[in-house]
This record gives C-alpha cells, structure tokens and sequence, in this order.
C-alpha cells in the first residue's frame, strides 16, 4: 500500500470509529490526510470501498495472524491462549478498526451484513479450534459456536475496560486476567 492510500486508511479508520460511518464525509478524510478529493477518488471510487477496504483487510491481518499462530500448537489450551493474546494486541494496536467492525455489525444495510459477516467468519476459525479441542478431550463439551462468540466477546471487552478505566491497555497485564478466567473455564 503506497504511502497516500496508507494515509487515507489510517484517517479514515480513526473517522469511522469515532463519527461512524454516515457522519463521515470524503471531505473530513480528505481534510484531514490533507489532499484533494481528486487523489482519494484515484485510490479509492467511494467512501464505501473504503470502508470495505478497511473491514476486509483487518479482518484478513486478524484471520492469519490466528492461524499462523495457533498451527505452532498441538493442545488446544495453548491455541486459546493464543488466539487471546493476539485478540487483546489486535485491540490495543487497531482499536479503531474493533470500534468500526462492532458499531457497524448492526443494522440490515449492505455494510452491516459485511460486517456481521466478516465477525461470524473468524468467529468460525475459533469455533473449529474449540470443536476439535472438544473431539482431543482438551477442554470440556459445550457448544462450539456459543463458547467462539463468548471468546470473542470476552476480549473485545478490553475495549470496554479501557474506556471505563481511561488508562493504555497492559498486554501482558491484561492476557493474564482474560486467561486465568476463560481457560479455568474450558479446561476438563
């Protein structure tokens, strides 16, 4: 990604998180990269393919960076607490992106359904790390999908911390808290 459209995805992830998407003009992205409408209609054709930019490209760098992470265990305990930490860095690093995919996953428009789509897709790699864990006897029985979901929603809740607390998120701090809760509670 060349330096301007850089400038363009940063912008506007920090605008969609914090006006959403319709409070969002081109012409507060391109203010505030400090460019012509011009030059953001040659990187992008809408404010929308940028938002769709934005999802699929967080999502995608969430997505491998579990799945190159987890293929270095064999026990499902040490994939969770992979997958925890990764969720809790993608947080503190891309916490505008977290902002933009959960305020934006309701509704029925177009971006909403992409969303929820793009959440119920990952939600889906944890499912089938939970489910296998299940059928290897590391963690307890349950149901795969609610026990993804609750995961996700368990360090998303980092986010929530934060803002209550008004302080930088501690990683490591953090990771330690999530685990110590969460796997007690899987483990057989």
């Amino acid at each position: 990604m060349n330096r301007t459209k850089r400038k363009i995805f940063e912008a506007a992830m920090e605008l969609f998180a914090q006006k959403g998407y319709d409070g969002t003009s081109v012409e507060e992205i391109t203010s505030v990269v400090g460019i012509a409408k011009g030059t953001l209609y040659y990187h992008f054709s809408s404010k929308e393919e940028i938002f769709y930019f934005l999802v699929e490209e967080g999502m995608n760098l969430l997505k491998n960076s579990i799945e190159i992470k987890t293929s270095k265990f064999p026990n499902t305990i040490d994939q969770i607490k992979a997958v925890i930490l990764i969720q809790i860095k993608i947080i503190v690093k891309y916490e505008n992106l977290i902002t933009l995919l959960i305020s934006q996953m309701w509704g029925q428009e177009e971006r909403n359904l992409k969303c929820r789509e793009y959440i119920y897709e990952y939600i889906g790699i944890l499912e089938d790390i939970i489910r296998k864990g299940m059928e290897k006897g590391d963690i307890i029985e349950g149901n795969p999908e609610a026990l993804a979901s609750g995961l996700f929603g368990f360090t998303c809740a980092g986010l929530l911390y934060k803002l209550k607390t008004e302080k930088e998120l501690n990683v490591q701090e953090i990771y330690k808290e999530f685990c110590n809760y969460a796997i007690k509670g899987l483990k057989k």
